[in-house]
This record gives C-alpha cells, structure tokens and sequence, in this order.
C-alpha cells in the first residue's frame, strides 16, 4: 500500500483530517527525546468514532501484508520517544481537547474528593485552570505542566513534585473509555467478581481480553508481585500488579492502560478523581556539603509528612546561578526584579566558592500558613544535631526561586546551551533513598568517566529516590553517540543492584524498552509480550514500545544533526 493509497483509505472514513503536510510530519517527527523517526501521515480524528474507524482501517491493511501501525499523540513532550512512529500519528491535541466534567465526588475513596472527565488532547493547563475553578487539582501533574497534555500524563503513568504524598496518575485513573486493536470502543472500570465474569462471557475481543488477562494475572500471582517493583514510583513495564485491587477485590484494566504508552489501547476519554489542593506553604532548605547523612535526613523529613522533597545538584545551582538574567528576563520586570535581589545570597554563596553538592527542598502545604510552618520547623528541629546550613521560606513567594531552578534546570541548559542536544537516556530512574551513601557516590563516578562527552545536570525527587540526569551532547559525534550507549547500561546496573527501576515516570518508549529484561527478569517480560499479544494481536499499536524494541533501534534513530 503506497503513501497516497493509506491517506486516501483514511480520508475516506474519518471526519477529520489525514495529513502529509511536510512541516506537520517534521513537527511529529520529534518530542524532547533525542530521537527523530519520520512518520508517513498525522491524523487528527474529530472523536472516539474517527480513532475508531481509523484503528479499523489500519487493521484491515496489517491483515492485508501492509506494515502501518499507530502512535498516539498529544503534546509531544514525552522524553522517551514515546509517540515518535515511521507510520501514522494520531494527533489528538487539535480535536479532542475539551474537559467534559468536573464535580464534587461524594462517594470517594481518600484522597480523592472529585473527578474529571477529560479528552485525552487537553493541555494540563487548561484542564488544570477547570479544576481549580471548582476548587480541585489533579495532584500527579508532571514538571512540565505548561505544555504537557492529558493524553500523556495517562500514558506514560506521570508524577512530579506532588508525587511524595499523593502518589502517580493510575492512582487518580477511574475510568478509561478505549478503543481496541478491532476498532472497538468498550469502557474498563473497576469491576466486582461478578461483573468480571459477566465480562468475560462476551464473545468479542473485549470478551476475550478479560478472560485472557485474567488467567494471566491469577496464574502468575507470584511472579508478578515477585516482580513488582520495590520502590514509590515506576512507569517500567505493564503494570500488572495495579489491576487486581486485593483490599476490595475489583479489576481494573484502566489501571493498566494508565503507563501502557498507547501500545495496548488508544484511549478517548478519562475518568479522573482529584483532590482539594491545600492553601499554604512553608519549605525548609537545606544545603548539603557532604551526602553522608542524606538517608538519615530524608527518613527524618519525611516523617514530619512533607508534600514535595525536591533536590538539585551542585551543576544545576552553579548554572542556574550563572543563568539569573537569562531566567529573569522571561518574567515581568517587578517579578524579576524582586527575585532578583532573592537570588543575592546564593551568587555570593557560588562567588565565595562555598557551592553545597546537594540543595534540598521540603514543602510542606496546610490549611493555614500557621501549620504548615510548624511542620518546617519540626523538620527543621529533627536535623539539628547533624548541624547542616539549613533555612525556612515562609510563604510561596519566598520559596518561588527554589522551584524556578528546579522545574526550569532542563530549559535552562536547552535554551543556553547552543550547539549541543538535550539527550536524555538516563533521565527517570528511581532508587531507594536508604541506597544513597552507597549509590550515589558510585553513580558520580561513573559520570565522571564520561565528563568530557557532555555536560549535565542532577535534579530529583530525592523523597523518592526518582533523580533526573539530562546530559547535552554533541551528536553529530559518533564517539558521543556511542557514550549513550556505554554509559546507560553500566547506571541501570547500578540502579538495579540497588533494588531500583529505569524510569519512575518518563516510560520506557524506545530508550529503555531494552532494559525491560534487566529490570525485571526474562519471565516477567514474557508477560509482557502476552500481554501485548492479548490487546493487540496485529501489533498495531506503537509497535516496539515496552515490547519488541531493541539496542539497534536506540542506534539507528538517534538525532545525528546539529540544534
């Protein structure tokens, strides 16, 4: 089937458009990861029906010998290569972006006090400014809530700061309605024993997928909580230890759509619970100089039961240091000249050559500005006799530059750093916090190894364990292609010895798909590859993600081009 010949089968069923448009494909030919694959058209489907009709025209050609296959899209700022296909793209951002609901959920389990229902081509902004007005907020939104959309915060199972206390996106995923590798739209929801049954008594794919899914899941109870990963957050794999819920004995497959990065279903529409977000905060800092006793704080922190414990590095610091008008000259000038005059202490501090390996960050959020400065200062108390350079900002104003530096380190280094690519291929992982003296120590000498290759900064949620390492290179170098490579199978060892996972939150896509083995075991894979083949027997859905994708791959699409 040639190029024209697809366009015009799809054209032909979809009320939205097919498009070959050279600046959309480049445009989709790209996210933030460092990779570049060339897709053959972007659809834009105007509803569930369009993604319906156009899965069951792809069908149709896969069946017939024809190698086309989908990749859903929504803002684009996966660091994976998450929604980077060689076939078609399904572009949801310019249709379905409307939040269809949001409202007071009576019936709630905790933490949850309302619900959303969202399209998946929403931007979080938009979806976030809807919820506020009724006075919630979606807890796991990721760094970049400026310009990521809904349709991936689902897929790739999202958590930022909020992540500490209010857990990632499946926690939040109620229901998903989804369209099947047959063109079929069904809905997956918690279900009770007996309504499972029911289910799996349908002769339909759906039929088929229940009663398949679960003799898997039961048969294999063992090895997948076995399996499971140890830490608080984890977007590796298919999470098949979320769709039995053992307290209440529910089913729930949107629980493992939610992280699945479009390769089990394409997902129309979302069910979403939401908490009541707290009015006041207070963050304690505090500025280390030697990462000793960095297990010790966190376990001291945490009790004192913080929101967000944030981290950033001495490279982050020194260069958001450096940076200070660059950053400054995006705000308005009373703002920027306000926290300009914050950041005077931490020049001089870099100036005097005192620059502390680790800045960490503790906010706790109550009700009233009150509590939520005691509980900084009870934090601050506990760490006391380990006599460490520490500070309470008392309200959100006074913290607001921390949390520049923090959310805006990778923008930093894209935007003022010319000639080189962000390249994130170790970027997400996640450790135990009690692995720090050990790990970290080990972690920093293995990047020194490679120093003369990139330049890189750390930032993470150090409460739990999820660090991010973005690298610039110059890719146009073989040598440092090769890095890539090297170096990011000697830190994955490293953190799975230490009872860790590859990615808390970024997904696998096709940087870290072929580490799915090491991370989990070559029986555990098996599963997912059965998983895939229940949902997706054609193999139609962004093939060689979390299933079938290899080393070659990473090789042969990394970007080769100067920014």
């Amino acid at each position: 089937m040639t190029k024209d010949e697809l366009k015009n089968a799809l054209a032909g069923v979809l009320q939205g458009e097919v498009s070959n448009d050279a600046v959309a494909l480049e445009k989709a030919s790209r996210d933030t990861s460092l990779f570049e694959r060339m897709p053959k058209l972007v659809v834009y489907p105007k509803d569930a029906k369009d993604v319906s009709a156009a899965v069951r025209e792809v069908a149709r050609a896969r069946s017939a010998g024809a190698d086309v296959s989908l990749a859903a899209r929504a803002g684009g700022t996966d660091m994976s290569g998450g929604p980077l296909t060689t076939s078609i793209v399904v572009s949801f951002t310019k249709h379905m972006n409307h939040v269809l609901e949001v409202s007071s959920n009576l019936e709630a389990r905790p933490p949850s006090e309302g619900y959303a229902v969202t399209e998946p081509g929403v931007y979080y902004r938009d979806f976030e400014k809807a919820t506020l007005e009724k006075g919630f907020i979606l807890p796991s939104y990721p760094a970049s809530r400026e310009i990521a959309a809904m349709g991936g915060i689902v897929a790739n199972n999202s958590g930022g700061e909020r992540t500490l206390k209010y857990g990632q996106t499946e926690r939040y995923v109620e229901e998903l309605e989804v369209v099947l590798s047959d063109g079929s739209q069904v809905t997956f929801k918690a279900l009770t024993p007996a309504e499972l049954e029911e289910k799996k008594k349908l002769q339909t794919l759906e039929g088929a997928i229940y009663r398949e899914m679960d003799a898997l899941i039961t048969d294999n109870a063992g090895l997948i909580e076995g399996r499971r990963p140890r830490v608080s957050k984890n977007s590796a794999g298919y999470a098949l230890w979320s769709v039995l819920d053992a307290k209440t004995g529910t089913f729930n497959l949107a629980k493992l759509i939610c992280g699945s990065q479009g390769t089990l279903a394409l997902w129309t529409k979302a069910e979403l619970s939401l908490v009541k977000p707290k009015g006041h905060r207070a963050m304690l800092v505090a500025f280390l100089y030697d990462l000793s006793d960095l297990p010790e704080i966190v376990k001291r922190v945490l009790a004192q039961g913080p929101e967000s414990f944030e981290s950033y590095d001495d490279h982050t610091f020194t260069l958001a240091v450096k940076f200070i008008p660059e950053m400054l000259s995006q705000m308005g000038l009373f703002k920027a000249a306000r926290l300009g005059i914050d950041f005077i202490s931490e020049a001089a501090m870099v100036a005097t050559g005192g620059v502390p390996k680790l800045i960490l960050m503790a906010e706790f959020a109550e009700d009233t500005i009150e509590e939520a400065d005691r509980k900084a200062l009870l934090a601050k108390e506990a760490l006391a006799d380990l006599h460490l350079h520490t500070k309470i900002e008392k309200d959100e104003k006074e913290s607001e530059k921390y949390w520049i530096v923090r959310r805006e380190s990778f923008s930093l280094l894209r935007k003022n750093v010319h000639g080189l690519h962000t390249a994130p291929f170790i970027d997400d992982f996640v450790v135990p916090p009690s692995s720090y003296p050990d790990f970290l120590p080990k972690l920093n000498a293995l990047l020194e190894e490679y120093s003369s290759h990139f330049i890189y900064t750390i930032a993470g949620h150090i409460g739990n364990g999820n660090f991010h390492i973005i690298p610039l290179m110059d890719l146009t170098k073989e040598e440092n292609r090769q890095v890539i490579l090297d170096l990011a199978p000697r830190v994955y060892e490293l953190v799975t010895r230490e009872g860790g996972t590859t990615t808390g939150e970024h997904n696998d896509g096709i940087i870290r798909t072929p580490y799915l083995k090491l991370v989990f075991g070559a029986e555990m894979v098996a599963l997912f590859e059965r998983t895939k083949k229940i949902f997706d027997p054609l193999n139609i859905f962004n093939p060689g993600k979390k299933v079938g994708g290899t080393f070659a791959d990473i090789e042969r699409d990394m970007i080769k081009t100067a920014p």
